[in-house]
């Protein structure tokens, strides 16, 4: 297929491709998708090897937000029966992560709901950060506090951690439709905050929330020129009590094309993974390690992982290998770079013009797999031992 030997060549040279070659991978047929798939994996493999870089998330504190995002469990008025408590100390967050890191975790996630953080919340995250890094010295600490206010990342920064996780999530024209209480500005100048403190950009999108083509390559052009360090790819949980919760628009297929057109837009970033793969990929992500490069390990914030060791075994099985703590996860280009897409020449703005029609049917949505949405009800905020 002419449209995959281009994306391989130009991926493998960290070109962009137009927005009409990314809107292409998206309407694919189901009959060319391990050709898709395959292509895709040369462009991973050429940048990452058959390294899986695994995270693991430390909720530290669950519900309670007043923010309105439709998709969330933890969104104000949700009727989503989460598990509810507030701030944890840093000695059973450090607790948490250790697990994780038990489990073969580089990076270690802390997250807490809400619009962002007090200055009081900030020196809660340091007293973490500081605890974990005590334990383990070489492990990677990602923030995620919702926005940021001036000084805050300059403050995560000197505290210790490496990274900053905000998600654009969507594109910028249907933000409105999915949060109307902070704007996508808004995000975007949080991600530019961590990046001018010397944290690493963590940003990323949810897939399934009933949009279209064009608001997925939308959104990962977006990220293209907020170029941010990893990308990580969420699939819509449709938890009952929150407004999305009719919104099953994913087959393991359609999964696996988004995320072969994150890897082409994204050649050489860390594209991880995220929520939802268990719940929309099922048998089929192991077809996925050939595009993602990082994964999460275990449970998510407020929903249920499949186990610690399936994750590893499953890696193994599938021929790829964890990646140690000594491995530097970027390639050496944008390691030395600080960081970034690795634009080419072009640069990272948007070019081409959309098809005007889709080069395939639609795939006909199956039956919602509604049994495997699971809510978390062990490890952070429990007595019961975490998923790892």
């Amino acid at each position: 297929m002419d449209l995959l030997n281009t994306l391989v060549d130009k991926g493998l040279r960290r070109e962009l491709p137009t927005r009409e070659e990314a809107l292409a991978v998206l309407a694919t047929s189901d009959d060319d998708l391990l050709e898709v798939v395959a292509a895709a994996g040369k462009v991973r493999r050429q940048w990452f090897g058959r390294r899986v870089k695994l995270n693991y998330l430390v909720n530290l504190k669950s519900g309670l937000c007043p923010e309105d995002c439709s998709y969330c469990s933890q969104r104000l008025g949700s009727k989503a029966e989460i598990l509810k408590y507030t701030w944890l100390k840093p000695d059973e967050a450090s607790k948490a992560a250790a697990a994780g890191v038990a489990g073969g975790a580089k990076r270690v996630c802390l997250v807490a709901s809400g619009r962002g953080p007090t200055d009081r919340d900030v020196d809660r995250v340091s007293e973490t950060i500081e605890a974990i890094k005590e334990r383990h010295e070489a492990v990677e600490v990602c923030a995620c506090l919702g926005l940021l206010s001036d000084g805050q990342a300059d403050r995560l920064r000197s505290a210790g951690a490496d990274a900053y996780n905000h998600n654009l999530n969507t594109s910028e024209g249907t933000y409105g439709d999915i949060t109307t209480t902070h704007t996508y500005a808004d995000r975007v100048e949080t991600v530019q905050q961590a990046q001018a403190a010397g944290l690493s950009a963590c940003s990323g999108l949810i897939a399934g929330m009933g949009e279209s083509d064009a608001d997925l390559v939308d959104v990962v052009f977006s990220l293209r020129e907020l170029d941010p360090d990893s990308v990580p790819v969420n699939f819509l949980i449709p938890f009952e009590g929150t407004p999305l919760a009719k919104e099953w628009n994913l087959t393991p297929q359609r999964c696996l094309r988004i995320l072969a057109m994150v890897r082409f837009l994204c050649p050489d970033v860390e594209v991880r993974l995220a929520g939802g793969r268990e719940v929309h990929l099922r048998s089929m992500q192991p077809l996925a390690l050939h595009l993602v490069n990082s994964i999460f390990l275990g449970d998510y914030l407020t929903s249920e992982g499949q186990a610690g060791q399936a994750d590893l075994d499953m890696i193994a099985d599938a021929g790829f290998e964890v990646e140690g703590a000594g491995t530097t996860t970027l390639p050496a280009h944008r390691a030395q770079a600080g960081g970034g897409c690795g634009s080419h020449d072009g640069g990272c703005s948007p070019c081409g013009d959309a098809p005007t029609e889709a080069a395939s049917e639609p795939s006909e949505i199956p039956a919602a797999r509604t049994d495997l949405v699971a809510v978390r009800r062990r490890g952070a905020g429990t007595d019961l031992a975490p998923n790892a």
